[in-house]
């Protein structure tokens, strides 16, 4: 049987090994996409162009398999992503793109702290934006087979937003996974939920903020955000606490979690709204403990990491407190 690095050697050889294992080679797999593109009125030419040199990349079938959640404690995401002068930073540049935000949040019932904060944890608010070309990275995936249906269709939205001129295909750089700009959008993300803000003709995610600001704004309105309604807090549990009551499955009103001994972290009463809630525990047992509204699975739609979106909501109010 082959050792746990042999097989890895195997999966990073690409195309390679599936010619020894006679699978489809990525050539052939290649023209297969070639012919599905053509025919959903992809050009020949975006399609030759983004496809000119691509390979299988190793180091995305080795990132793919080495995930934070896996390789990282709650305490140690949250001390990466949201460090004091992230907060810092993302007061800052809360104030200095106030006008264009607060238009923005009060379109689409999302607080400027929020968007803000998103942008902040995806690309240090603009400063990475990953330096992966995109098509190859959706075509390593898609080839792959471990996740290949998900990642074969990203790869068709991608050269859709190449053949509408959103982009050029050597400017479509990204993350490992094929995430883009400065609000790093999948491809379907972008398709669905971009947003040309300042009426220019392109959805510009790379470098327009208004576009920016006004594609992650919309991606949660229409995944189900609340206006006027937070993401969560962190509270206290009582002695003896039933966990089979955490997780997002299970959802109670603030009064009744009051009753079940559930406080602030401070010890104070929960707040008297008619809001139902959820504990979670990002870090597990004897980790801290979250009561999370609905905000929080609409961030969670974006990325669904309880790591990702108990950091967002922490940034977003670390940003937002005076």
């Amino acid at each position: 049987m082959a050792t746990g690095a042999a097989l890895l050697g195997a999966l990073l050889m690409g195309g390679a090994v599936a010619q020894e294992e006679g699978a489809e080679s990525f050539a052939e797999w290649r023209e297969g996409v070639r012919s599905e593109a053509l025919e959903l009125g992809i050009s020949a030419k975006i399609f030759d162009t983004a496809f000119a040199d691509v390979e299988p990349i190793p180091r995305v079938i080795e990132l793919d398999r080495s995930q934070p959640e896996v390789t990282l404690t709650f305490d140690q995401y949250v001390e990466r992503v949201v460090p004091e002068s992230r907060v810092e930073k993302g007061r800052k540049l809360l104030a200095e793109h106030r006008e264009l935000l607060e238009p923005i949040g009060r379109t689409y019932g999302v607080p400027p702290r929020f968007i803000v904060a998103l942008w902040g944890i995806e690309t240090n608010f603009g400063q990475y934006l990953g330096g992966f070309p995109v098509i190859a990275s959706l075509a390593t995936l898609a080839y792959d087979g471990r996740r290949s249906a998900y990642f074969h269709q990203e790869l068709l939205h991608a050269l859709r937003i190449l053949e509408d001129g959103h982009i050029t295909s050597d400017a479509m750089m990204g993350s490992w996974a094929g995430a883009m700009g400065q609000s790093q959008f999948m491809p379907s993300s972008f398709v669905n939920y971009a947003v040309d803000h300042d009426g220019d003709g392109k959805r510009d995610i790379w470098g327009t903020q208004g576009d920016v600001f006004a594609s992650a704004a919309n991606y949660l309105a229409q995944a189900g955000w609340r206006a006027g309604e937070t993401w969560g807090r962190r509270v206290a549990l009582p002695s003896g606490f039933d966990h089979a009551l955490a997780g997002l499955e299970v959802k109670k009103t603030l009064a009744e979690w009051q009753a079940l001994g559930l406080r602030r972290a401070d010890g104070s009463d929960l707040p008297q709204a008619d809001i139902s809630g959820s504990v979670v525990l990002p870090g597990g047992e004897g980790g801290p403990v979250f009561l999370v509204y609905n905000n929080y699975r609409t961030i969670m739609r974006w990325n669904r990491s309880f790591y990702f979106a108990t950091s967002v909501g922490l940034l977003a109010d670390g940003i937002g407190r005076r």
